[in-house]
């Protein structure tokens, strides 16, 4: 008995590729791609947004973010992690204050909506920039640890000698630990100093690495700080360059204690522009 050998047709499919141009921001070593997408006409996925993070092979930075347009507000900030996960970023939004007003979009200072609503935002001077954060509530206390929400997730540790500190090692344990699952939490490692400042280091959780600086993890460590008797503005040292933290306080007999006011303030610079193909 013969067997039919089935006919396998051959073809050649073709792969498009699509051509992003983009900017590349950094916000005190916090680095960032930033795109312009007020057409609305690109969507990546989750794939391509980690290919343009990739350090390796695309363009290399802690976050992605697209600029689109908002019905209310002067536009939308879509900020996706390392990864492809969403979160607020703090230094991203600084960034990304500075990058609308290179593409006057507003001048000088901007309202627009974030993963975790409305922010306000002032650019200062001298690339300074002056982040309104959204009210955040108690301080949850774990043993000598401290937990707090600032947009994201942070558990603050104090320590000392920072520079030395295995802020990888020890960053990881927290944040793939049992008590923050499923969703984890970044670690922050805060070393008290003179002159109400304070040195911070952060595991990001969405990077899986120690970046150079994190604006939610410093605006809770400065809050953090204010049960050590630091009070505002908390002046903060990280590894990529200096910012500073003001809020206010307000307690009652029937809530908890609330940080209010809390603005982040520091630079946010253009580094290059290009294109990539995706």
């Amino acid at each position: 008995m013969q067997r039919r050998i089935p006919h396998v047709r051959h073809c050649i499919c073709t792969i498009h590729f699509m051509k992003i141009h983009f900017y590349k921001y950094q916000a005190t070593g916090n680095d960032f791609v930033m795109i312009d997408n007020r057409s609305g006409e690109l969507s990546l996925s989750i794939e391509q947004i980690q290919k343009i993070c990739d350090r390796k092979f695309g363009v290399g930075a802690d976050g992605l973010m697209l600029i689109e347009k908002d019905p209310k507000l002067d536009f939308n900030l879509i900020y996706y992690n390392q990864d492809g996960s969403q979160s607020l970023c703090g230094n991203g939004s600084r960034a990304a204050m500075s990058f609308a007003s290179f593409l006057k979009i507003v001048n000088g200072q901007a309202a627009f909506t974030a993963y975790d609503g409305r922010h306000d935002a002032m650019l200062v001077k001298d690339g300074i920039v002056r982040l309104k954060m959204n009210d955040t509530k108690a301080i949850v206390r774990d043993g000598d640890d401290l937990w707090i929400d600032t947009g994201a997730p942070h558990l603050m540790r104090f320590v000392k000698h920072i520079k030395s500190f295995p802020v990888f090692e020890e960053g990881k344990k927290i944040r793939y630990s049992e008590a923050y699952k499923p969703n984890g939490t970044n670690a922050n490692f805060v070393e008290l100093l003179p002159d109400n400042t304070i040195f911070v280091r952060t595991y990001e959780r969405g990077v899986e690495n120690e970046t150079l600086s994190c604006g939610t993890g410093v605006t809770a460590a400065a809050l953090a700080a204010s049960t050590k008797g630091y009070t505002s503005p908390v002046k903060i040292k990280t590894l990529g360059g200096e910012l500073s933290v003001e809020f206010k306080t307000s307690q009652s007999a029937i809530s908890p204690e609330t940080f209010q006011e809390i603005f982040l303030v520091g630079p946010a610079k253009q580094v290059f522009l290009g294109t990539i193909e995706v």
